[in-house]
């Protein structure tokens, strides 16, 4: 039984020392922090912006599915039913913001550094592969001139082929 438990375990922390897990747990806490950065940007500015044609409040838009929507004098619905689509417009707006954010401060970035890094790793084995090239071709000529060399002295005199 403790074998099992032990399995379990082992099984468990190589779960958590994958690197996913780990990258997972960072994006998560960074995600987190970077969210209130975007709220105050959409509160502060987006919100007023889009409130210049009405309230500065997006969260205060709203329409009514059954007439009249009356509230009492602390916020809550008294009668009616409305539908709070500005709350939606607030948060969608905050969705395309951060996504947008990520985009183009982080994920954009990061692409074109992990091309350049892939250009200049092939530019390397470009390099190292036409060293290589080089240096069998001047192996084989060397090769065949030794080879030329042995072949004229073996028949009584020399090719006359350069050293």
């Amino acid at each position: 039984m403790t074998e099992k438990k032990e399995s379990v375990l082992a099984g468990f922390k190589a779960f958590l020392m994958r690197g996913n897990v780990v990258d997972l747990a960072v994006a998560v806490v960074i995600g987190a922090a970077f969210t209130n950065i975007v709220n105050s940007l959409v509160k502060g500015i987006i919100s007023p912006l889009v409130g210049a044609i009405g309230t500065k409040d997006l969260n205060k838009y709203q329409s009514c599915l059954k007439a009249p929507c009356r509230t009492n004098e602390a916020g809550d619905v008294v009668t009616g039913v409305p539908i709070l689509w500005g709350s939606v417009l607030s948060a969608t707006l905050t969705f395309v913001i951060t996504a947008a954010v990520v985009y183009f401060l982080m994920v954009l970035p990061m692409a074109k550094y992990l091309a350049r890094q892939e250009a200049r790793r092939k530019a390397r084995e470009g390099v190292q592969e036409t060293m290589v090239i080089t240096e069998l071709e001047v192996l084989k000529e060397i090769r065949d001139l030794m080879a030329a060399q042995r072949g004229g002295e073996q028949s009584g005199g020399r090719t006359g082929a350069p050293v």
